[in-house]
């Protein structure tokens, strides 16, 4: 079993930065084949951020390309979210996930606020 606590979140103005954190239990960081970030708006599914690899590659969505940064630190078990450049449409509940086998995340996160005022 995985478990998964993100933090960081938070309020901050338009133009500034956050970064979140989510901390891996139950398994090595290097053991999971993706970790990923999403986030859900009120009103609006559930979306794709970013993801990092085992072997570290990265890939993000359009919308954040540029301005957001996943990276992870084995030694501590935790993936962290850097925002850079944060727009009021970046306002969500941001979630980390764990896929271990496939490209399904098997694992989620409780989610942590992220709110951009402008």
């Amino acid at each position: 079993q995985v478990q998964l606590v993100e933090s960081g979140g938070g309020l901050v103005q338009a133009g500034g930065s956050l970064r979140l954190s989510c901390a891996v239990s139950g398994r090595t960081l290097s053991s999971l084949l993706h970790m990923g970030w999403f986030r859900q708006a009120p009103g609006k599914e559930r979306e794709f951020v970013g993801r990092i690899s085992r072997s570290e590659s990265t890939f993000y969505a359009d919308s954040v390309s540029g301005r957001f940064a996943v990276s992870r630190d084995n030694l501590n078990n935790t993936v962290y979210l850097q925002m850079n450049a944060l727009k009021p449409e970046d306002t969500a509940v941001y979630y980390c996930a764990a896929a271990t086998i496939g490209a399904e995340y098997d694992y989620w996160g409780q989610g942590t606020q992220v709110t951009v005022s402008s």
